[in-house]
């Protein structure tokens, strides 16, 4: 494919397995970064302060945020971003937790770390 025919759009995908030592702090955290957020609505802070005190996987969910990850990265602008979170048990030495080598598009670079 030349160069014209390619698109400039890249999809990276992450996968990240966290271990919560702290529930509380996360939580907390969490909070703090709610109440910095000037352009909240109320009625959005309020249920977005429940779900954050009562799921430490929602507190994580406000805490990482797909634009610092690529903000300092030079000559990209991020286009879109969706990010989950989840409560997951978690083998390390379970073949389901190997990281994806190919996933069968062929297209993607990937440079898996772990």
């Amino acid at each position: 494919m030349s160069t014209e025919e390619t698109s400039r759009f890249v999809r990276l995908r992450v996968e990240i397995v966290l271990e919560v030592q702290d529930d509380d702090e996360v939580s907390k955290a969490a909070l703090r970064r709610l109440a910095e957020d000037a352009e909240l609505p109320e009625a959005e802070r309020a249920q977005a302060e429940g779900a954050v005190t009562e799921d430490t996987a929602e507190a994580l969910a406000y805490l990482v945020d797909p634009f610092d990850l690529v903000s300092e990265v030079p000559g990209v602008e991020l286009q879109q971003a969706s990010w989950s979170s989840e409560r997951i048990d978690y083998d390390p030495d379970s073949p389901d937790w190997e990281l994806d080598e190919d996933d069968g598009d062929g297209d993607e670079e990937e440079d898996g770390i772990g």
